[in-house]
């Protein structure tokens, strides 16, 4: 009879602890970004905000950020492929539409502000797939994850222990 040793688990590295919690810090400025993500996803198709909300986070290295919207977007019918390709979407771009392209370059744009602006190509690609309207919940969209993104970043949230809401 021949036993089967499996090897031992990998030992992973400590989980960190976070700086601070917010919520409880500043709790009136933690409601009013609540309400501002609210505000933000009016009008926003959802599978698009998840998108949009991703790809800020992986350029932001917002882990915490990260583990929370990709596990609500594979929640809410997102595919795997759609998630993992994002971060390389320039090479990938046959799993999105047009229209998401342009919101994940004008996420880019935005979040980056390398040159100090937002490039008019990368404004003018998005003008072209969102009525004014959309594009400006659009903005607000990238505006409101970037500021999480800071937040989680900085106060050096936990990932790894967040569960989506049931809907």
């Amino acid at each position: 009879m021949t036993t089967t040793v499996n090897p031992p688990a990998p030992v992973l590295a400590h989980e960190h602890a976070p700086r601070m919690n917010l919520a409880e810090q500043a709790p009136e400025f933690y409601r009013a970004m609540l309400r501002l993500e609210q505000e933000a996803a009016k009008g926003v198709d959802p599978a698009l905000y998840h998108l949009i909300k991703i790809r800020a986070s992986q350029i932001n290295h917002c882990a915490f950020c990260l583990d929370m919207h990709t596990k609500d977007a594979l929640a809410e019918g997102e595919t795997v492929e759609r998630v993992v390709q994002l971060a390389a979407w320039q090479e990938s771009r046959h799993f999105y539409t047009e229209r998401e392209l342009a919101a994940i370059a004008l996420t880019e744009a935005v979040t980056v502000l390398t040159d100090g602006f937002v490039p008019d190509e990368a404004y003018a690609a998005a003008a072209e797939h969102f009525e004014e309207a959309e594009l400006a919940r659009v903005i607000a969209a990238i505006v409101v994850i970037n500021s999480w993104n800071r937040i989680a970043v900085t106060t050096r949230m936990v990932p790894g222990h967040y569960t989506p809401r049931s809907r």
